[in-house]
């Protein structure tokens, strides 16, 4: 089924990431860290739909939505900037994406940080924490909700950054020796989102360093 949902509010989170708060249709069902598929409603755009995690809570009134913008690629996630309150866009039914199998160690890479975004909201309200967040990006200004991550109690925050010399945070690539370094236990839950490069070579220093695959969580198996 397609939603037509209205834009109700947008935030500047960095320099090219907004949030969106949309209407809640009726009868809308979702979990933590599942995805939709969003379309512009303007000629041209229509048939161009991309999907994007839900990044409110299930119960909430509202729909969220945090995207990254990407104005080199002249592309739906440009034409979504451009939204004003007011505007409309449309949204297919929930799908998959990655799901909520408890505490562990989520590793993102820039916008991959979305579906992480309900899923620790989640285990913050209820008190179940005692995960680990390291979450690399190309400098501090891309860093989407650093201050809600470092607030949380029981989450424990590593930073990385590539493209920035002079950065507060580490600089540093997120690969095998990184994880061995800050990693003490590879017999617990992993979850990976970021660009396929990234997911593919986090996913293979896990796995050498001793995580299981059924443990290591990622769009392409839930």
């Amino acid at each position: 089924m397609t939603h037509t949902i209205k834009l109700k509010e947008k935030e500047a989170l960095t320099p090219d990431t907004n949030r969106y708060v949309f209407e809640r249709p009726a009868n809308l069902d979702f979990k933590p860290g599942q995805a939709t598929e969003l379309s512009l409603t303007k000629d041209g755009w229509r048939d161009e739909g991309r999907p994007f995690t839900f990044t409110s809570q299930p119960d909430d009134d509202h729909l969220e939505f945090v995207i990254k913008s990407y104005p080199s690629h002249d592309g739906v996630t440009e034409q979504l900037a451009d939204l004003q309150p007011g505007d409309e866009v449309q949204m297919e039914e929930p799908f998959g994406a990655i799901r909520d199998h408890g505490p562990g160690v989520f590793l993102a890479a820039g916008a991959g940080i979305t579906p992480f975004i309900p899923i620790l909201e989640k285990h913050d309200a209820m008190g179940e924490m005692d995960c680990t967040l390291i979450f690399t990006n190309k400098t501090e200004a891309d860093i989407i909700l650093r201050d809600k991550w470092e607030a949380m109690a029981g989450l424990s925050t590593h930073f990385t950054v590539t493209d920035q010399d002079d950065a507060s945070v580490e600089t540093a690539k997120i690969d095998k020796a990184y994880l061995s370094q800050h990693i003490g236990d590879f017999d617990q839950t992993f979850y990976l989102c970021g660009p396929q490069e990234f997911v593919d070579d986090v996913r293979d220093g896990l796995k050498t360093l001793g995580a299981k695959d059924d443990k290591i969580i990622t769009e392409e198996g839930w």
